[in-house]
């Protein structure tokens, strides 16, 4: 399944939570080595939509909120490093729109 072109991403799910340090589950250090910040917070959101469009997306549970789904893939950056991401979309149960939930690093299983 592929998520919608239409699909919401919230600037404050970027300049707010993803651009910005936190003390726990920080994702600010992470992204900036692929060279994004509170300063082209536009190019975070493109790279999203980027892999969204490539990925499939699977689903990954439901909540009184609607159904989640993941899309694993590599965010390319603005300085042409590539992370290895999980992006979590929510379709929402009040309306059936797709809404960015968030990203982290994806943590591939050493065999």
């Amino acid at each position: 399944m592929k998520i919608p072109d239409d699909a919401i991403i919230p600037d404050s799910k970027l300049i707010q939570y993803l651009l910005i340090y936190k003390v726990r589950n920080d994702k600010s250090k992470f992204l900036a080595q692929a060279g994004f910040t509170l300063d082209n917070s536009d190019k975070l959101r493109s790279a999203i939509q980027s892999l969204t469009k490539s990925g499939e997306a699977i689903e990954d549970g439901t909540n009184e909120y609607g159904i989640f789904y993941r899309v694993e893939g590599e965010l390319i950056g603005v300085n042409g490093i590539k992370l290895p991401v999980v992006i979590i979309w929510l379709q929402r149960q009040i309306d059936n729109q797709f809404q960015f939930v968030t990203l982290k690093p994806l943590k591939k299983i050493s065999s």
